[in-house]
């Protein structure tokens, strides 16, 4: 099994039930697994229009009380950075998986 899918099981049987995603290599495969995997577990999938967005969406998922994920590479991260400071400040529970690119 390759990391992203296992991170993706992992996810599942911790009882993620929301992931809001844009797909940037090289974590495309852990939402395309999402997105095929957790409509059968009872949860929700959404492909956002970009990295803010889908921590936009983490952040009101979570605020609902659903365990929630979101999942991306290094400028996707950095592209988040004023959600994830708010998630920080209003403490709220999320899994923002940062998968490293290789090369420089």
């Amino acid at each position: 099994m390759q990391g992203n899918a296992a991170c993706a099981e992992g996810a599942l049987a911790a009882g993620c039930r929301f992931f809001g995603g844009y797909p940037i290599t090289p974590s495309t495969e852990i939402a395309e697994a999402m997105a095929r995997k957790l409509p059968k577990a009872g949860g929700v999938f959404i492909s956002m229009e970009d990295e803010l967005a889908s921590i936009a969406a983490v952040i009101g998922a979570a605020w609902t009380g659903v365990r929630a994920m979101t999942a991306t590479s290094g400028p996707g991260f950095s592209l988040m950075m004023e959600n994830i400071g708010y998630a920080a400040m209003t403490e709220t529970p999320c899994v923002i998986v940062n998968i490293q690119r290789g090369g420089p």
